[in-house]
């Protein structure tokens, strides 16, 4: 018999063994809220690399739904983004339908995050190289928003916790101001430890921010019918908005 939280249980999927993106997701989340999770080892970050990760990934759903978990969150972007949007929504309906549990991707809370802030166009930043920034630019082009610009650090990729948060705001804003026009920023992958640039980079930007902790916690939130607000890390956990339809494209 599962052991249930009095707010509710989710399940999580790790990745990779680097810490600081767990700890930080838990200290966001309102008090009550169980959290079972259990990991992958991925370690060079690659294209090839992500893509061999399905098969594990659905070992540890396997593993996680008998705890009877009310969500599970396959962590990491990368691995379900190199299948493309519509693929990776291809493969989440395959396992909701196996394990009989709902399942939400980074992706794909992102996307309800973007679209929850109203964002329409954005620039993204990473750490990882051209040719995966234009894997995760062409998703999120597939799922109805404007890139204008998807943009790297350079750094080796279990080297990205060590980036200092002023690197990291220097970067963004830098490429921010060149495309000009984009009413948001998005960030992409849970690495690098920059949850305390998000306040600041709205207030000097005068634009919203996507980050993956605090999409994930909006997540949660949203699905475990709490409304608990968080401030000092942005928009949109100060308030909570709604997901709603957001008119992007002209669709």
């Amino acid at each position: 018999m599962a052991i249930s939280s009095w707010r509710g249980d989710i399940g999580t999927i790790k990745p990779t063994q680097r810490p600081g993106g767990t700890e930080e997701f838990i200290r966001l989340l309102p008090e009550g809220i169980g959290v079972m999770e259990t990991g992958l080892n991925i370690q060079r970050g690659t294209v090839d690399e992500f893509k061999r990760q399905l098969a594990a990934y659905e070992e540890k759903i396997a593993e996680l739904t008998p705890r009877e978990p009310d969500v599970i969150f396959p962590g990491g972007a990368p691995p379900f983004m190199v299948h493309g949007y519509k693929g990776e929504a291809r493969i989440v309906r395959k396992w909701r339908k196996k394990y009989g549990v709902p399942i939400c991707t980074s992706g794909m809370y992102q996307v309800n995050a973007l679209k929850a802030l109203g964002i329409k166009s954005f620039v993204g930043a990473t750490y990882f190289p051209r040719k995966l920034n234009k894997i995760f630019a062409d998703y999120y082009e597939d799922a109805g928003f404007e890139v204008r610009g998807m943009e790297g650090i350079d750094v080796p990729f279990d080297k990205v916790q060590d980036l200092s948060g002023e690197m990291v705001y220097a970067h963004i804003k830098k490429h921010f101001l060149k495309t000009k026009g984009a009413d948001g920023i998005y960030f992409l992958g849970s690495g690098w430890r920059t949850l305390r640039i998000i306040d600041m980079l709205e207030r000097d930007l005068g634009v919203p921010v996507s980050h993956p902790v605090c999409a994930k916690v909006w997540e949660v939130q949203r699905r475990l019918h709490i409304r608990e607000t968080r401030q000092g890390y942005g928009a949109l956990l100060a308030t909570l908005p709604k997901l709603k339809p957001v008119r992007i494209k002209g669709r």
